[in-house]
């Protein structure tokens, strides 16, 4: 049973810190949401490039080279 209770604390008091981290630094979770957004374009895009074959000359004009 006190195990039991342990856990229940312990979990709580784990909610409660991350509540409170996630109310005082937004800014790490929208950077985390960004991040993943980011991800997804990336493999989207390296996934549709994947079946088109692209010249160097073109991809050094996009790249600015």
């Amino acid at each position: 049973m006190n195990k039991e209770k342990n856990t229940k604390s312990l979990k709580s008091v784990g909610k409660e810190s991350l509540i409170e981290v996630l109310e005082e630094r937004k800014d790490l979770l929208h950077d985390a949401i960004l991040e993943v957004f980011e991800d997804i374009a990336l493999s989207r895009a390296m996934q549709e490039g994947s079946n088109r074959r692209v010249s160097r000359k073109r991809i050094n004009r996009i790249l600015q080279l």
